[in-house]
């Protein structure tokens, strides 16, 4: 049941990082985005308890170690991501990289410097009051997540109080991953003092993610704080993605269209290779469409049918004989229009075609 929850959420964070990651080397944009989901899906798949018996024949409790530093690069990238989003990304940018670097390695330095790790599941429980080293380890781990996890609420907050629509639920239910995050840390520090307190400390087993309270805090509440910020942060880009599905089936229903006009009149191809954004070059597109309809003489007092039908006849001037371009429309009128044309057109796309004008 636990491994179920850690490899799902883990396998989930990785591949929206996946897909943030491709969607970043198409727009250039959002590449910490996808490093802070690859790492926090990664941090729970090293975590779960059938992979750190796998990685402990390696060195003892290395899935544990593995696993957290995993989690403190994530939570420096979702505090990067978040002061992007919310325009503060210039301040303390240096300050946050030396911040995770002294804590990965005095992290690493206190792990490898302990004796004694148990082999298998990365339980420190018992060790704690007879290892400093172990005590420095978890301190640093806890202090660092709670300044990256504090750092990402304050800008959410302000984030939400700004922002609108998607954007404010997104940044909404990060910071509601926030707040299970840090009752997540606070559970281990408490933890912590308990353990190093009792004189024969024991190593809590849970059998469900949800079986009592510290089952919960430990295993069940890291988990729904990574939900929350991956879905948060996930959700801001819906629109986006909308908004490019939309756009990308407005220019496979003009493209029929804007081969026809090219053909015709060559000069109204901006580039032979449109490269950019979708919606570059979609509106590459609508101009030279536009551009093509004038050529041919039709206006915008025309019908779609009547637009259609007499670019199917071939009727209108030559390149030479074109008019001025009428005033700029707005952009949706323009895209209803040139759709409504080049379903028309597409219509009977062999009914008295004429042949391209040289």
């Amino acid at each position: 049941m636990i491994d179920a929850l850690f490899f799902g959420v883990g396998l989930l964070a990785v591949a929206i990082g996946i897909w943030r990651a491709v969607r970043a080397r198409r727009t250039g944009a959002g590449s910490g985005l996808a490093i802070s989901l690859i790492a926090l899906g990664l941090a729970f798949c090293f975590l779960a308890n059938s992979a750190q018996e796998i990685e402990s024949r390696l060195y003892p409790s290395l899935g544990r170690l593995l696993s957290n530093l995993a989690t403190m690069v994530a939570a420096y990238g979702i505090s990067v991501t978040v002061a992007e989003i919310g325009g503060v990304a210039h301040r303390r940018r240096r300050t946050r990289l030396i911040v995770l670097l002294v804590a990965v390695v005095v992290l690493a330095g206190s792990f490898f410097a302990t004796r004694g790790l148990p082999a298998g599941v990365g339980l420190f429980d018992e060790l704690y009051r007879s290892n400093p080293t172990l005590i420095v380890y978890i301190v640093v781990y806890t202090l660092y997540l709670g300044y990256a996890v504090a750092e990402i609420a304050v800008v959410s907050v302000g984030a939400v109080r700004t922002g609108t629509g998607a954007f404010r639920v997104g940044l909404g239910l990060v910071f509601a991953g926030c707040l299970v995050a840090f009752a997540y840390l606070t559970g281990k520090i408490v933890d912590l003092i308990r353990d190093v307190a009792a004189e024969h400390p024991v190593a809590a087993v849970c059998r469900g993610a949800f079986s009592s309270l510290d089952c919960a805090l430990a295993v069940g509440f890291p988990a729904i704080a990574v939900l929350l910020l991956v879905i948060g942060l996930t959700v801001p880009a819906f629109p986006a993605a909308v908004r490019a599905l939309r756009d990308s089936r407005t220019r496979a229903e003009l493209r029929p269209l804007r081969t026809h006009l090219a053909e015709r009149y060559p000069d109204v191809v901006r580039l032979a290779d449109v490269r950019g954004s979708g919606r570059e070059r979609l509106l590459t597109m609508m101009s030279e469409i536009s551009d093509g309809l004038l050529l041919a003489g039709v206006g915008p007092q025309l019908t779609p049918a009547a637009a259609a039908q007499a670019l199917r006849d071939g009727e209108g001037p030559t390149a030479g004989d074109a008019d001025e371009a009428p005033a700029e429309t707005a952009f949706a009128a323009d895209v209803t229009r040139l759709r409504a044309i080049a379903r028309e057109f597409r219509a009977e796309p062999t009914a008295g075609a004429a042949s391209p004008a040289r």
